[in-house]
């Protein structure tokens, strides 16, 4: 064997970069983004302002955030092309494909594609995200004979990508906890996705090529698609008896169960997953059905109990967004959408200042002598 310098299985524990966007607290259990925690963020400030934050390293003044606004809506149409392309996917494919296309797609239409600028990729980030909402709602729909439904400037930022995925406007309870959740997954410091995407980047491609690796990440059942997971769960269970059972079973099988433990919080609950059980108790209440609360709850039990496990994010963000009435197959789509910012954030600073990443490895192949190799015929 040869080894290389030292070998972390999975890089766990090796520190790959420096950053001034976000860290993980695990002894305070809270989530500086840009020096602030992020789950009082969640409680007092709208995506948009984190939006501002995470681009412009500060919260944005009332005028600021109307010119941001502004900017944004104007950013909001497809290019019909990118609508036909997603038009011609077959009918099975999963939104997170339609997604990857549809970014991928995008980087035609930029005639500065060259331009690594942190001005021009900020310039970008807005455009991607007031395009990405469209293709997440409307990849849905075309994957599913619906309608492709347009923009709507006169709601906010957060309600029109709800209103692009429902057809419906959200009530104001459905928008705030909606906006809510997608501060909760804009930026969250080094998972895969984010690591995908900013080693793409120190090759000097571009931020289009970074983030469409970024959702190709994000589709693996290890980093994403834990939301829709859950949901399926709960959803083939029906009662708390029954998904109590459900859980006892695959931890007997020894399967793995979405929602549950986290490479980072190891001992202790995903913080933010505590601000999406609240949303999910005012939604039950307001609907006056509390069956997934409860359902939720008694999963909690069952994992702290038999496995030490704690629910993350997903875990809830997964039935407040079904009681949303958002279709399950979109729910990682979503989760990458509200994680743009941070991801286009994370390829200006690496592009700012940027090292190529290239690994080594332990090889543990054979080796064949020399003498081997010039006895061996023709």
């Amino acid at each position: 064997m040869t080894t290389q310098g030292n070998y972390s299985p999975g890089l766990d524990g090796i520190i790959a970069a420096e950053t001034k966007l976000s860290f993980l607290d695990t002894v305070h259990s809270e989530i500086i983004i840009k020096g602030y925690d992020l789950i009082k963020l969640s409680e007092s400030h709208d995506y948009l302002d984190i939006v501002h934050l995470l681009l412009h390293d500060r919260f944005p003044t009332s005028e600021e955030k109307a010119i941001q606004e502004k900017t944004l809506q104007d950013e909001y149409v497809v290019p019909e092309d990118i609508l036909e392309i997603l038009k011609l996917l077959p009918k099975k494919t999963h939104p997170m494909d339609g997604l990857r296309t549809g970014i991928s797609a995008l980087a035609g239409f930029d005639t500065h594609i060259n331009d690594r600028s942190s001005t021009v990729n900020k310039k970008r980030a807005y455009t991607l995200l007031g395009k990405v909402p469209n293709i997440v709602a409307n990849s849905y729909r075309v994957l599913n004979k619906q309608e492709v439904v347009s923009p709507n400037k006169d709601l906010s930022y957060s309600a029109n990508f709800y209103y692009m995925i429902t057809g419906k406007e959200p009530s104001a309870v459905e928008e705030k906890i909606f906006d809510q959740s997608l501060v909760l997954y804009s930026e969250h410091e080094m998972p895969n996705s984010t690591f995908t995407a900013r080693v793409i980047a120190s090759t000097q491609s571009d931020l289009y090529g970074a983030l469409t690796g970024a959702v190709a990440s994000l589709k693996g059942s290890l980093h994403g698609g834990a939301n829709e997971a859950v949901m399926y769960m709960l959803l083939e269970a029906g009662t708390v008896e029954k998904f109590e059972q459900l859980l006892k079973q695959k931890l007997v099988n020894k399967e793995k169960i979405m929602g549950f433990g986290h490479r980072v919080y190891m001992k202790k609950m995903d913080p933010r997953a505590l601000i999406m059980k609240k949303a999910l108790k005012q939604l039950c209440d307001a609907k006056g059905d509390d069956l997934l609360y409860k359902m939720c709850e008694a999963g909690e039990v069952v994992m702290e109990r038999e496995k030490g496990l704690y629910p993350n994010l997903d875990y809830y963000a997964a039935p407040v967004y079904y009681m949303l009435g958002l279709p399950i197959e979109i729910y990682t789509p979503i989760f990458f959408s509200a994680r743009t910012v941070g991801l286009c954030a994370h390829v200006v600073e690496q592009h700012a200042n940027n090292r190529l990443f290239r690994p080594r490895v332990n090889y543990i192949g054979v080796r064949h002598n020399h003498n081997v190799l010039s006895n061996l015929k023709p």
